[in-house]
């Protein structure tokens, strides 16, 4: 047996004109399964000749994932050629669907490569990925985004008028971000937004384009924001008054704050009965945002906190006069606030400030943001703050979060044979370590993942002009790093060497 001059091919993987794969087409559905095969056994399917069992010539041919066997029989002339794969063109469909897994699933290529070769198992290269996701993947993203998303808008559009939250996440620079609009009924996100600060101006600003972009995108739609939930940004709330639209604050974000200020009040040693209080005050305002819909309401709740820890369960507001709760009795004196005191006075100057009791006003009675906590914990996972991606590539991974999010939003908690529901128990840090049940999900799914895989395979690799132009007719703004000035490299060589050698 003789094995001829071995090639590997990774340069001209994908749609080369002259390539080795070129005329060695298979028709097979991408859905086949795939399996880890070691070279040594392949070897042993050729080194005999089928017919008169003398040993052949075999050459070898790799391309990425791909990989040829030419067999040549000197002695009956018997020759096959086999390949491991189908090939669509030049296009290995091994090489392409790798390379679509990686991107379709939020995944790093250039982990995946070191995966690889860690276990010497063959691959195409970056330059090739790269390329597959230009040309194939992104477009594919794009055009099934927007396919869900008109989808959805048909869906609503005989509402009218829809019940909105929005949130921005920036990257850790601060220099860019994505704003999100979420519909509050079915908890899907509408849209998402990708801003630059020099876009806008300054990171200041970015927030505020975000929310225009995604609200005049809905009303180009026929829906319209019945109301909105946000943070309380002030260039948000400005906007929003100017556009009409009602908004409220989300609770978490007000308890959030004052219960900062609280804790770092209870450090004091004047203000110890504090402490004994923080759960109480913290369950209050949920209480009083969630027990009312009326803003005049919720603030005399609010107020009648101060009463609370004063034992005192009968107010002068007309409006909510007497708790509803009996009255309780308590021989520990020392757990209430007392009249006069420097705790109280600086307790109430914290709850009656003026903007806290506007913010109080406006507080949603009804739904909050925190649904944005576990879509930014997955948009980490698509687009890590510590890996840089070009304006396309980033817009294309948080619309893949997107429909991430939007697939697995609602999943149901997880049962036992017995049809018990399963919980977990968690230590969490930020409440200090104290125990807290969770309840078990059901695993999520990734139909989206199969969607694409089908529109690459079925019509963008046959058409992939259109749904490129699709993509290029996106306004792309320029580089973060383009208004900085590019001195000759020579330059900037020699200005760090001089930090070291000054003669």
């Amino acid at each position: 047996m003789e094995f001829l001059e071995e090639k590997d091919d990774d340069e001209g993987d994908s749609f080369a004109e002259a390539s080795e794969v070129s005329g060695m087409e298979v028709s097979c559905d991408y859905t086949d399964a795939k399996y880890i095969v070691f070279e040594s056994s392949l070897r042993e399917l050729f080194e005999t000749c089928p017919l008169c069992k003398h040993n052949c010539n075999v050459q070898r041919s790799r391309l990425g994932t791909f990989v040829s066997f030419s067999v040549v029989c000197n002695h009956c002339q018997y020759a096959k050629k086999w390949q491991s794969q189908p090939v669509r063109g030049s296009t290995p469909v091994g090489n392409l669907q790798m390379s679509a897994a990686v991107y379709f699933t939020g995944g790093s290529f250039i982990q995946m490569n070191e995966i690889c070769r860690a276990m010497n198992l063959q691959i195409h290269n970056y330059n090739t990925f790269r390329r597959h996701a230009r040309m194939l993947l992104e477009p594919a993203i794009f055009h099934k985004w927007k396919m869900d998303q008109q989808a959805m808008f048909q869906q609503l559009q005989p509402q009218g008028k829809i019940a909105l939250s929005g949130d921005m996440r920036a990257d850790s620079t601060g220099h860019s971000g994505s704003y999100t609009l979420m519909h509050l009924e079915s908890n899907k996100i509408l849209d998402i937004q990708l801003v630059q600060s020099n876009e806008v101006g300054g990171s200041a600003h970015m927030e505020k384009e975000g929310l225009r972009r995604g609200l005049d995108l809905l009303e180009s739609n026929q829906l319209h924001a019945e109301y909105i939930v946000t943070d309380r940004h002030a260039r948000v709330q400005k906007y929003l008054r100017e556009r009409v639209i009602k908004q409220y604050y989300d609770v978490w974000r007000l308890e959030k704050g004052l219960s900062k200020k609280l804790k770092k009040l209870s450090r004091n040693k004047e203000c110890q009965v504090l402490r004994k209080w923080l759960p109480g005050i913290k369950n209050h305002i949920y209480w009083s945002a969630t027990s009312s819909k009326e803003g005049h309401e919720k603030v005399a709740k609010w107020k009648s906190l101060l009463n609370h820890i004063q034992n005192v369960h009968t107010h002068d507001d007309p409006v909510f006069p007497k708790c509803a709760h009996p009255d309780r009795v308590s021989t520990d004196s020392s757990k209430w606030f007392k009249p006069g005191t420097m705790v109280l006075y600086k307790v109430e100057k914290l709850l009656l400030n003026k903007r806290v009791l506007r913010d109080v006003e406006k507080l949603s009675h009804q739904h909050q943001t925190s649904a944005f906590e576990a879509f930014h914990s997955i948009i980490l996972r698509f687009t890590p703050k510590n890996v840089v991606f070009p304006y396309i590539g980033m817009l294309c991974r948080l619309y893949l979060a997107t429909m991430h999010f939007n697939e697995n939003a609602d999943r149901e908690q997880a049962t036992n044979f017995e049809g018990t529901a399963l919980n977990k128990i968690t230590y969490p840090k930020s409440k200090k370590g104290k125990p807290t049940a969770k309840p078990v999900k059901t695993e999520p799914t990734y139909g989206y993942v199969n969607d694409l895989m089908r529109l690459l395979f079925t019509e963008v690799f046959d058409n992939p002009a259109t749904f490129v132009e699709e993509l290029q007719k996106l306004p792309i703004p320029p580089d973060l790093s383009a208004g900085f000035d590019r001195p000759a490299k020579e330059d900037v060589i020699a200005r760090h060497v001089a930090r070291f050698n000054p003669t």
